[in-house]
């Protein structure tokens, strides 16, 4: 189902670095992740999927979650992941704890909602932190969290030396924690 959610994600933008003048730059790369561990008792990994919308490839290195209000502590996913130029790519992580250094986020778990996929795009921006659908059968929730992406050209390689390698890229903007609820 994500995984449809995200071919979606040309149209789709994201909030990241501001430029001089105030006005935001959308990330070149668009991700997903998810997981069915999440809120059940099940040892099952993470599952990315990832689009580039770069011309060139790009190995995408690392997401780094931070920790607000103290930015020193971010929870990092160490990827290496191949992107070819315009295309997508998935892999799949071991399970690491997404859900800690986030209020909103802890809140939310609290009451019973359950994670279904933390993405860099949304299809309403305006509505994070709010119940987007709220019926008597189902209900929809988001939080926003700041991210860090990490990437570098794709013939670049990590381990050349210092005078071959060229500095990584990162982009700071901010991914949704999509929660859902069921009522009985």
């Amino acid at each position: 189902m994500a995984a449809l959610a995200i071919l979606a994600a040309p149209t789709l933008s994201a909030q990241g670095n501001g430029a001089e003048d105030g006005s935001h730059t959308e990330s070149p790369i668009k991700f997903a992740l998810f997981s069915a561990a999440w809120g059940e008792n099940t040892d099952d990994g993470l599952r990315l999927v990832a689009q580039n919308l770069t011309q060139q490839a790009i190995t995408l290195e690392k997401i780094s979650f931070i920790d607000l209000p103290s930015e020193n502590n971010q929870t990092e996913l160490n990827l290496s992941l191949r992107l070819r130029a315009e295309r997508y790519a998935e892999t799949n992580l071991p399970l690491v704890d997404l859900l800690t250094g986030d209020d909103c986020v802890a809140r939310t778990m609290a009451e019973g909602w359950k994670l279904v996929e933390i993405s860099n795009y949304t299809l309403n921006p305006s509505v994070r932190n709010l119940i987007i659908e709220n019926t008597n059968s189902f209900r929809i929730y988001q939080c926003v969290r700041s991210a860090r992406l990490t990437w570098r050209s794709a013939g670049e390689r990590a381990d050349a030396s210092e005078g071959a390698q060229k500095a990584s890229t990162e982009f700071v903007g901010w991914v949704l924690y999509h929660f859902e609820s069921r009522s009985n």
